[in-house]
């Protein structure tokens, strides 16, 4: 593992954004983009300094732009199962999930990760 590498952190948009019953449930890409937006604002409270924001969206979320400090991986399937082929092509670099999915959290554990909830990044 290179030293110097970031700690890589992964959203499950999906997941953070229904985590809270604020109404994002009628326009799920405008949802998705306000949390890419505060991420690429604040970064991920109480963690690594460093770290590279990757936020994974599916469905109706597909289709948010990057921006700088948070790279958007739209998954052309399940959310779930592209955060877990992240983790995996992250090899031996540090991941942290952020997710309360308990069968991602299994996944993606069983694969080396780090996991959190969402309050992690609501803070």
């Amino acid at each position: 593992m290179d030293e110097d590498s970031p700690l890589l952190v992964i959203v499950d948009a999906a997941n953070v954004v229904g985590s809270v019953p604020d109404g994002w449930w009628r326009d799920r890409k405008g949802a998705a983009e306000r949390l890419r937006d505060r991420l690429a604002s604040r970064g991920v409270p109480k963690l690594a300094e460093r770290a590279e924001i990757v936020l994974v969206v599916e469905g109706a979320a597909r289709g948010v732009a990057a921006v700088p400090g948070v790279h958007v991986d739209g998954a052309s399937g399940s959310g779930d199962d592209r955060i877990v082929e992240l983790v995996e092509e992250a090899g031996d670099r540090p991941a942290l999930v952020v997710t309360a999915d308990r069968e991602l959290r299994r996944r993606v554990t069983e694969r080396g990760a780090e996991v959190t909830g969402p309050s992690a990044i609501r803070g």
